[in-house]
């Protein structure tokens, strides 16, 4: 048989066993409580039937065995919470409030016994409360016994019991009462999630979980799978993206490269062109379609690494920007731009020194690449005010508007300016998928400005991370 829904929901299900574990424990404490106060009414019982036994015996042992009958009667009458019988040297009772003999023949002298006693309460009625009593033999062979009712503690137990039950009561019915709120809010809560969670899975990417800003767990949660429904949703549209615009970008090489052949073949044809010079041509349209697909692998690579840089190691970023600036200082001086660099040393990062490379070169490369003849570049190694090390980039080019600048990290984006030179629109691209592995980031700002009719210019900061052991 199926429980009713809300005996299967968990946070029900805990409640309950919170429940069961609270009723145990009060239960266990109850039980505490009622042994330790009927242990401490049974010691204090036997002290005062001890004291009273003292007393008799004195009175027998100096006055004798009238005089100890005198007081037993006395005693008797006086409705106290003591019990009394005194027995000759035969067995037979002389007096006392006790009808019979509760104790044994064979009965040991200070023998203790609780047993129950029939009595009266003030009211008349007839009440049976337990008696802790000890038997003695006196010098004459006589048998004295004394006890005291435990009546008045057998009552105060009672109304304890009674009070602590009534309390495990009222907790129980409110801890139900709020067990079941909690259930309740707990599976609205959980419901949004899960609507998310089909929503997705029926294939809409922009389903997201209402935050409350209550700081608590399911917040948490419910902002992890946001973010983490924020990054699906990124890298599907890129993967569309992408996928759209390797179709779009690889049609005009392909093309181009297709009229080449053609051309060569008819060239060759004709005698123009040898075969040789036209598997070359083709050969250079090939290359730089393999290049493409290879830098879009590349990307790819580095965003499904998530932090995770293949043959990391600990290295001095200043060594990297100095071997940079030995490479292109050329390059930059055979296009007729001064390049320097500003080197600080002891820059230790942690990271892959040939990813890194490939995205210093391509930052340079982008700047020799846009500044016309006669303008600057400049690279610079340096640590921060908040520790993190900082390669920049800065030239006297054109610059990058600043609406455009996050958009051209992008993949395939070329801004309008840039479309008569070389490439793909991939060499950004690959920067920022490499800052990102190494828990970085590129940030693109305004350069010097206007410098000898050229800028505003274009600083390409790369900022990572120091090394932990340096």
């Amino acid at each position: 048989m199926q429980l009713p829904s809300l005996f299967r929901r968990t946070p029900f299900r805990l409640t309950l066993l919170f429940l069961a574990l609270f009723a145990a424990a009060a239960s266990a404490i109850l039980a505490y409580v009622y042994i330790a106060s009927a242990s401490e009414a049974q010691a204090k019982a036997e002290a005062d039937v001890a004291g009273e036994l003292q007393a008799l015996r004195g009175i027998y042992d100096t006055r004798g065995i009238d005089a100890l009958n005198m007081a037993v009667i006395d005693r008797s009458i006086s409705k106290s919470a003591f019990v009394y019988k005194l027995i000759d040297r035969t067995g037979m009772p002389i007096t006392g409030s006790l009808s019979v003999n509760p104790f044994e023949p064979t009965a040991q002298d200070g023998a203790w016994i609780t047993f129950p006693f029939t009595d009266t309460d003030a009211e008349g009625n007839v009440i049976r409360p337990k008696v802790r009593a000890v038997t003695s033999r006196l010098s004459g062979g006589e048998t004295l016994i004394v006890g005291e009712s435990l009546g008045d503690t057998e009552a105060y137990l009672n109304r304890l019991t009674q009070a602590l039950w009534a309390a495990m009561g009222m907790v129980l019915l409110l801890g139900l009462s709020g067990g079941l709120l909690i259930s309740r809010n707990l599976e609205r809560s959980m419901a949004r999630l899960n609507r998310v969670v089909t929503a997705v899975e029926e294939g809409d990417l922009k389903a997201r979980v209402p935050v409350k800003a209550s700081g608590d767990e399911l917040d948490e949660l419910g902002r992890g799978l946001n973010h983490m429904l924020d990054r699906l949703e990124g890298s599907m549209a890129s993967i569309r993206h992408a996928g759209d615009a390797i179709a779009h970008d690889l049609r005009s090489p392909l093309t181009r490269m297709r009229a080449k052949l053609e051309v060569a073949l008819i060239d060759a044809d004709s005698g123009r062109v040898t075969g040789v010079e036209a598997l070359g041509i083709a050969l250079d349209e090939a290359d730089t379609l393999l290049k493409t697909f290879n830098t879009v692998l590349a990307i790819a690579r580095l965003q499904a690494a998530a932090g995770r840089i293949p043959d990391a190691a600990v290295f001095d970023a200043a060594d990297l920007a100095a071997d940079m600036a030995e490479l292109y200082e050329p390059a930059a001086e055979d296009k007729g731009l001064e390049f320097s660099a500003e080197i600080e040393t002891g820059l230790m990062i942690e990271g892959g020194r040939p990813f890194l490379a490939q995205a210093l070169a391509n930052v340079i490369d982008n700047a020799i690449k846009y500044t016309p003849v006669g303008g600057a570049v400049m690279l610079r190694a340096r640590r921060r005010s908040s520790g993190e090390i900082e390669y920049s980039v800065t030239d006297t080019g054109p610059g990058v508007p600043e609406a455009d600048r996050g958009r051209v990290i992008e993949r395939f984006v070329r801004l309008d300016n840039s479309r008569t030179e070389a490439g793909s629109g991939l060499g950004l691209s690959l920067v920022g998928a490499v800052m990102e592995a190494h828990m970085g980031r590129i940030q693109l700002d305004e350069g010097p400005g206007e410098y000898g009719g050229f800028g505003p210019g274009l600083r390409v900061a790369l900022i990572l991370p120091p090394a932990s052991v340096a």
